[in-house]
């Protein structure tokens, strides 16, 4: 009869508590849906004598209703708006003068909706970057990854109006630097495939379960820590793409002067809280983007992104001996190895200061030595040597090795380099250049390796660097994997030390067949110059030493 009692009781307590929330749904008044909804729309710079607008696509929509809370604007490329305000511009980016259907959803309390349909009649777009959307999808679908191998694959520099605001001048990612963490590892598994879909670019990123999240943004993850970190997070959903025209404060010759905007918050692998990416540079294999952190937008972010998987095949294999000169015999250079070049030549095209003379390189105790020296020859105050392989010693693809100590001194511009070996008939940078190892005294440590061909030669070369220290102090060993598949820059301390990645370059003798033919050997301490600099006036000599030079395949 007690549990009886009991069980009363709760039914009584429960009738009136939920009695008492029915009073209290009451006190927020009527359900009642968005009404008197009224869409308008303003074409951006229409006027008379340019009824369709101003040629960027932009349209200010406007959408009013009563009870409205929030509205969604829906799209017919597949993006969508929802915002507060009923106040959104949209920028339409079909080439050409067209009109688009617009359907609003006005929401009410409690989720109740009304929805209405606008057409935006003859706006016209006059930006069109076909180029850059058959580079980035391939004429129908690529997918991109993180060029883990190379410096600054990741980075980070200032935002400002004018100065370094097109490359990462504060923060550069080592070569697959985010490959030994568990907070970062996941970045390298990123897989961005862009597919073209009519007029639409269609965009979907697989992140293998989990984002590399900015400090800033791990909340968004679910996380709570305060630094940057890997996180699980869906990336499944597919985006649309739009490419318009850059707003940033690069300046022309840096920047393609297109960025891509993603719709539904879509972003390139890591997350800072943007869905704009500037696209500095973009050929079939490579692409470099530049995006403002959301939160912080004295930020600029740099991503470097490729075709080859950085977690794909390990490099080919040349093992075989087929030419080498190791520098054992006292004299001059070996006469049936090496060709001397004489003179200054021009400048030889960098507006170089040194007269090259055979006197300037000599061997002895194991070792080739090219010495440039202040002193005046010729009409120049300076000497040193080049010498090369050409008609002597001709290959293509193998792997190539130098030993060598570097010079030091400002001005000083030592080189191991290729060049096409047809570049009399296919003048430069046609025939092609292949910097194995480039140095500057005036940046001490830092070896570059570049490659040259047409529009990617001189200042916007195709280049990467990498801090390497004591170079000028003892021997590094330098190398070139260079196959019709691949071309890759080393560093290393020994012979079988752990090598430093400089760069990575994806080879094709169909897209990029300025490295598929025979190049001849090249070595020099080049003066001053465009990439020498200021040779300091205290410089009497300093010599390049080179143990060996090898090349297998």
């Amino acid at each position: 009869m007690k549990k009886a009692l009991n069980i009363l009781g709760s039914l009584v307590l429960l009738l009136t508590f939920a009695w008492g929330c029915q009073d209290d749904d009451h006190s927020f008044g009527e359900l009642t849906a968005p009404s008197n909804m009224q869409l308008s729309y303003e074409i951006v710079g229409k006027t008379d004598q340019n009824p369709n607008g101003d040629g960027s696509g932009n349209v200010k929509l406007t959408a009013k209703a009563d009870n409205a809370i929030t509205y969604k604007f829906l799209f017919p490329d597949g993006t969508s708006e929802v915002n507060g305000t009923g106040l959104f511009t949209k920028r339409f980016t079909t080439t050409g003068i067209h009109s688009y259907d617009v359907t609003v959803i006005a929401t009410g309390r409690g989720g109740v909706t009304t929805t209405a349909q606008i057409t935006v009649e003859d706006v016209l777009s006059t930006f069109n970057d076909p180029v850059t959307t058959q580079k980035l999808t391939g004429g129908a679908s690529k997918i991109w990854y993180w060029a883990a191998s190379e410096v600054g694959h990741l980075g980070v520099g200032p935002n400002t109006a004018d100065g370094n605001n097109y490359w990462p001048e504060w923060y550069q990612a080592q070569p697959f630097e985010k490959a030994g963490s568990a907070t970062s590892s996941c970045l390298y598994n990123n897989k961005l495939t862009f597919t073209l879909d009519g007029n639409f670019i269609r965009y979907s990123l697989d992140n293998g379960g989990a984002t590399f999240f900015n400090a800033g943004y791990v909340s968004v993850g679910g996380g709570s820590q305060n630094e940057d970190t890997c996180l699980p997070y869906n990336t499944t959903a597919q985006k649309t793409v739009s490419l318009e025209p850059a707003g940033s404060v690069v300046a022309p010759e840096h920047t393609t002067g297109t960025q891509m905007k993603f719709t539904d918050n879509g972003f390139m692998g890591y997350y800072i809280g943007t869905s704009t990416y500037e696209i500095l540079q973009i050929t079939d294999n490579r692409m470099v983007v530049r995006a403002v952190q959301g939160n912080n937008t004295a930020l600029a972010w740099y991503h470097i992104f490729t075709t080859q998987d950085p977690n794909g095949t390990p490099d080919p294999s040349f093992n075989t001996l087929m030419w080498s000169d190791e520098f054992n015999t006292d004299g001059a250079p070996d006469a049936s190895k090496w060709n001397m070049e004489v003179g200054n030549n021009n400048g030889w095209g960098n507006n170089e200061q040194q007269y090259y003379r055979a006197e300037n390189a000599t061997v002895s105790n194991g070792t080739l030595k090219i010495t440039a020296k202040k002193e005046n020859f010729s009409g120049y105050a300076y000497t040193s040597a080049r010498m090369q392989t050409h008609n002597k010693y001709d290959f293509k693809y193998g792997r190539v090795v130098f030993r060598a100590k570097l010079p030091s001194g400002g001005g000083t511009w030592p080189a191991l380099w290729a060049l096409g070996s047809n570049y009399t008939t296919n003048p430069w940078p046609s025939c092609g250049e292949i910097d194995v190892m480039e140095h500057v005294g005036n940046n001490q440590n830092v070896i570059h390796s570049t490659l040259h061909y047409p529009g990617n030669s001189g200042g916007n070369a195709n280049t990467s660097s990498a801090t390497i220290a004591g170079v000028s102090e003892g021997f590094k060993i330098y190398e070139l994997i260079w196959s019709a598949d691949v071309i890759k820059f080393y560093v290393r301390d020994t012979e079988t030390g752990t090598p430093t990645l400089i760069k990575q370059f994806a080879n094709s003798a169909t897209t990029h067949p300025y490295f598929n033919w025979n190049f001849f050997l090249i070595m020099n301490v080049a003066m001053g110059g465009n990439m020498g600099g200021n040779i300091d006036p205290a410089f009497t000599q300093s010599t390049l030493e080179v143990d060996y030079v090898r090349v297998y395949q």
